[in-house]
């Protein structure tokens, strides 16, 4: 950390801090397309490579799996390196991570690039997540994490279907090297608009911190309950919408509608979560839940189908931002480290949803996606209801709860 770092930004509004926030939500969105652009792409992925789309799925497994082991200790070990230009490798790395994508003749190389992707990935929502938190005042943080989390969604709803559209139009491989030039162009927005924060902002040690470390370690088992939920159906919906009759040029187009969707939840959570976060998260867990089972019941029907994959999609745009302010909150760990730990427990539901879905998929089949996934929903829809503390009314933990 450097004494520049230590005096450049103080934490303001959120209008004050308008061009970091837009920066990290620039960076989020091409972070988020690199994540999941293989959802979109699975059935040209597999027939290129000449394997099956369970074993494509893979590459969304391992690259979540590495962020899931290194988000920590890489976290850890870059503590003390500037925050913006550590970002800044991140997204590097990003770029070079699609662009190896692109080029690799075979699906051990392609993994390969994905596992650079994935080393970055451990790092860059570590850092933006702590980044965001210190740009404001705590009283804006569900509202400043709402706002970058749109990049999330956004990637959702733009960069995916259209990397997926791309990928159909004129080849899979060309919609990696693209979403590479973007990850390029993102670098530099981000090198021009982030400004520089302390990293020295570690909690206090008190009498409450065994409290507050048990809190946190509540918010993260339930963001991996729900993250595992979401992607053992999510991983393969472009599989279960060629499975209603869709055409596959209709792929893209509908990923793009449901990713709109999503928008409506993210809004819902800048509304909800600097007033009453609990009443929230119980609404978006209910309510993804319900979709999730309506889409089971109306598999293989398409207009059923694509109706509760709405519902449910917007349900989900708003669980990032849930679980970050959630866990920012309690004040557990430095932000960084807060960071971490959502980033790392997200991606153990991701990468352990795609494979549980790839199994699924090989033993009782495409219909039973939605049920396993609500499924586990529902047990982090528990956790949340018994574990109040961890999830209070008021925004702010320190205030009181209604234990």
């Amino acid at each position: 950390m450097t004494r520049t770092e230590q005096t450049t930004w103080r934490p303001g509004t959120v209008r004050e801090a308008a061009g970091g926030l837009v920066a990290l939500t620039l960076a989020t969105f091409v972070a988020i397309t690199t994540e999941l652009v293989p959802v979109g792409l699975l059935p040209q992925i597999s027939t290129d490579l000449e394997v099956t789309e369970s074993v494509a799925g893979l590459l969304v497994t391992v690259y979540a799996f590495m962020v899931a082991a290194l988000a920590i200790p890489l976290t850890l070990g870059t503590r003390r390196l500037p925050r913006k230009g550590l970002l800044l490798v991140t997204l590097v790395a990003y770029t070079v991570s699609n662009a190896l994508v692109g080029i690799a003749p075979s699906f051990g190389l392609v993994a390969a690039g994905r596992a650079v992707g994935g080393i970055a990935h451990a790092l860059f929502f570590s850092l933006s997540i702590g980044y965001a938190s210190r740009l404001v005042l705590p009283q804006v943080t569900g509202r400043a994490l709402a706002l970058v989390t749109a990049g999330a969604s956004a990637g959702l709803v733009l960069g995916v279907p259209l990397s997926t559209a791309l990928g159909i139009a004129v080849g899979w491989r060309n919609g990696f090297l693209v979403l590479a030039a973007g990850c390029a162009l993102a670098t530099i927005l981000v090198a021009t608009l982030l400004p520089p924060v302390s990293g020295d902002d570690a909690p206090h040690a008190d009498h409450t911190r065994t409290d507050r470390r048990r809190r946190l370690g509540i918010v993260s088992s339930a963001n991996t309950l729900t993250y595992l939920a979401q992607y053992t159906v999510y991983t393969y919906v472009s599989v279960i919408l060629l499975a209603t009759g869709l055409a596959e040029t209709a792929v893209g187009p509908v990923l793009l509608g449901l990713g709109a969707v999503g928008l409506v939840g993210t809004a819902y959570a800048a509304l909800s979560l600097d007033r009453n976060p609990r009443r929230g998260t119980l609404v978006v867990h209910a309510v993804m839940a319900l979709g999730l089972l309506a889409l089971g019941v109306a598999f293989p029907s398409r207009v059923g189908v694509l109706v509760a994959a709405a519902v449910w999609s917007g349900a989900f745009g708003a669980m990032a931002s849930v679980f970050q302010t959630a866990a920012i909150r309690t004040r557990g760990a430095s932000p960084d480290i807060i960071g971490a730990l959502v980033n790392s427990t997200a991606n153990i539901g991701i990468g352990g949803g795609a494979a549980l879905g790839g199994l699924v998929l090989v033993g009782p089949g495409l219909g039973a996606l939605p049920y396993v996934g609500a499924g586990l929903l529902a047990v982090s829809l528990v956790v949340i209801v018994v574990a109040r503390r961890s999830f209070p009314t008021l925004a702010d933990p320190a205030e009181g709860n209604d234990a």
